[in-house]
């Protein structure tokens, strides 16, 4: 390095160090400590000291993420050791018989081992370290050959360029798998959608096509992640006795190893495992279609060996699918509380996900006509957990001779006012207002629910009932309803009607945050209803207030804002107002103060297990009166966990990451020094 000074050189180095830890940090941990500004000024130093000095820029440097010159094509890789597939089980019974049959082999009457890991749904790569550099990366391929990659896989950040350790082994490759997190998944659909390109149907098939792009540039924009799962060979070192030993080392050398990888003692151990992991599933930040479970003595892998193209000390057990396959048979037409018509695709009942689905949502037009579908099609239908069901492509070439147009509707299904699109907005709604009955109904059953004011009994088909027979035409009508007329109803006796009467009249108590998120007003949920109402303190205020200092409101941009004053400034919505209050709705002003001078601002709190003295929501409302932000998952950012009875995962990996811990009597403690009780 002839045309560089020992005072550049050790400045470039010392970049690499700082930016290789806080990449680490912030990928592989979760846990940055610099912000990304500053990040961003170490990276432009490197960058101009490579600039001035062109032998600075080596393979391991950190601005090689960035992605090189467009490749022609992909060259081949023939793997040295092959990568191999993994048996299936998709019953208890076939994972006992798995276990039975390597037990047998062994000749042994200990119970086994296992290592216990989600089974990311990505794309299976290896990658090649030589000294401690990355050298090479390779698609899985057909086991024995896969397409060289490297340019891609230098731009993943969780995977390292240079092996954190001073002493590596001369050959290392791993083994992983690249995936895209759901979160990047919907951001890149969002961004893929506002300039109309296609969508990627699911998260395996966005990283699969991300991992194939010839320009790297392109898939450095690409929130790609890779977690190690084995090892393909490692020369040099001495090699750990465990395959969890393995994976410990990864971790230590600067990969991401899975969380929630665990040490199962023996067979009934991984059915716990495979139960916990399905619990959770929709829960964590990527997708997995189910567990691996191996053998945990390297030795034991060695004297088992490999049938066909498997090993005999591994087997995968496969959730239920997440995505099948059926046939759209038509297309109905729904109203919703905001007059939103939306598409429902009727389908031929298909397994899914766990549950047996016959209906799925199309969104809007535009995703009709995105997806080119017709009645009659066969479709790809997705469901994840509890997300409502949603198809998200056609498979052309099954489709029929006689597949007919979806056709919208040019007036309301309902009460046949016209339909209208607003430009700007994806969705088509009815112009009918309160005279469609299908917006009064959703309307109601949205003042009623839960989160709103919590009318306990009033459930769905009872609202449809009481509109269809005149009895309420606006959420107010709902406290002058009589005994007489609601023991009339169908499936409604006396002893339910006073019953109902009497959750009504409970309902009257309630509070600001709560009745400002049973108005349904667009765009406004549960947390910026909380918002609006502890940073205006009255509706009053609220009510007068202006689009600027609507604006000021933490969580409410400009869109939200026009919807809130457009609200308050329509004659009808006033009305109806007063008219709840007039039927005895009340509920206490909240004394402004300032969010940063609360307790608990800036802290994030989780909660876990069943309280005994309060239900789990009561739980959060006081925590967020307290000033912190209530999160549904355990992460480093975490402040602290509440456990319940009977706490699980979360209380694992709270344990795991020493984040501040709270039995309920040191909580209710908290709570009552803070005049929260």
């Amino acid at each position: 390095m002839a045309d560089v000074s020992s005072a550049a050189y050790e400045e470039a180095m010392a970049l690499h160090e700082q930016l290789n830890y806080h990449s680490h940090q912030y990928y592989v941990l979760d846990d940055p400590v610099i912000p990304d500004a500053e990040y961003d000024r170490l990276m432009r130093r490197l960058q101009e000291l490579e600039a001035q000095h062109p032998s600075l820029k080596t393979v391991d440097s950190p601005t090689q993420r960035v992605g090189g010159a467009p490749l022609s094509g992909f060259k081949t890789v023939v793997h040295d050791v092959p990568m191999l597939s993994l048996d299936n089980a998709f019953s208890d019974e076939e994972l006992l018989d798995f276990n039975r049959r390597i037990t047998d082999r062994l000749k042994s009457k200990e119970p086994l081992t296992y290592v216990c890991e989600p089974k990311l749904d990505g794309v299976a790569v290896s990658l090649l370290y030589l000294d401690g550099l990355l050298v090479r990366g390779a698609t899985r391929g057909d086991g024995a050959t896969g397409e060289d990659i490297t340019e891609n896989v230098r731009t993943i950040h969780s995977i390292p360029l240079k092996l954190q350790t001073s002493l590596p082994p001369s050959v290392l490759e791993v083994r992983g798998e690249i995936y895209l997190p759901l979160a990047g998944f919907e951001k890149l659909n969002d961004e893929a959608r506002k300039v109309g390109e296609k969508l990627f149907v699911n998260p395996r098939n966005a990283a699969a096509g991300s991992l194939r792009q010839l320009d790297s540039k392109i898939t450095a924009t690409r929130p790609l992640e890779m977690a190690a799962y084995s090892l393909g060979q490692m020369k040099g070192v001495d090699q750990p006795q465990t395959h969890f030993e393995t994976l410990m080392l990864l971790k230590r050398w600067g990969f991401l190893v899975n969380p929630h990888v665990e040490v199962a003692d023996n067979i009934e151990s991984c059915l716990s495992y495979y139960a916990k992991m399905a619990d959770i599933r929709d829960q964590l930040p990527c997708d997995i279609d189910g567990i691996v479970y191996k053998v945990n003595d390297l030795a034991l892998q060695q004297r088992l060996g490999f049938v066909a193209r498997a090993p005999r000390w591994a087997i995968a057990r496969k959730f239920p699918a997440q995505e099948e396959m059926t046939q759209l048979l038509d297309v109905e037409f729904q109203v919703g509380r905001t007059g939103v018509v939306t598409p429902v695709a009727r389908l031929a009942p298909v397994f899914v996900g766990g549950v047996t689905v016959s209906n799925a949502t199309l969104h809007n037009q535009d995703e009709v006509t995105r997806l080119g579908i017709k009645v009659g099609d066969t479709v790809i239908v997705r469901r994840a957990g509890d997300v409502i069901p949603k198809v998200v492509s056609v498979v052309l070439e099954k489709r029929p001779a006689n597949a007919r147009d979806i056709v919208f509707p040019d007036h309301c299904p309902v009460c046949h006012s016209p339909v209208e699109r607003v430009e700007g907005e994806a969705v088509t709604r009815c112009s009918g207002g309160l005279i469609c009955s299908a917006q009064r109904k959703e309307a109601i059953k949205h003042f009623a629910s839960r989160k709103a004011l919590d009318i306990e009994g009033l459930g769905d088909k009872l609202v449809e009932q009481l509109v269809d027979q005149g009895l309420v035409s606006s959420v107010d009508d709902l406290y002058h309803l009589q005994l007489e007329q609601l023991a009339g109803l169908e499936r409604m006796g006396p002893k339910s009607a006073q019953n109902l009467l009497s959750a009504l009249s409970a309902s009257r108590e309630t509070t600001l945050p709560r009745f400002l998120y049973s108005l349904g007003i667009r765009e406004v949920g549960e947390a910026t209803a909380r918002s609006l109402a502890h940073h205006f303190g009255s509706l009053e205020s609220l009510c007068s207030s202006t689009l600027e200092e609507l604006r000021e409101v933490s969580d409410v941009g400009p869109v939200v804002a026009h919807f809130v004053h457009e609200f308050f400034q329509q004659p009808n919505n006033l009305e109806v107002i007063s008219r709840l209050r007039q039927a005895g709705v009340r509920w206490s002003d909240i004394e402004v103060q300032d969010q940063q001078s609360l307790p608990l601002s800036g802290e994030t709190w989780v909660l876990t297990g069943a309280m005994e003295s309060m239900g789990r929501a009561e739980a959060k409302e006081k925590l967020q009166h307290l000033g912190a932000k209530v999160a549904g998952s355990v992460s480093v950012k975490t402040s602290c966990v509440v456990i319940g009875a009977d706490a699980g995962s979360k209380l694992t990996k709270a344990k795991e990451l020493g984040i501040r811990l709270l039995d309920e009597a040191a909580f209710i403690e908290l709570l009552r020094a803070h005049g929260e009780l």
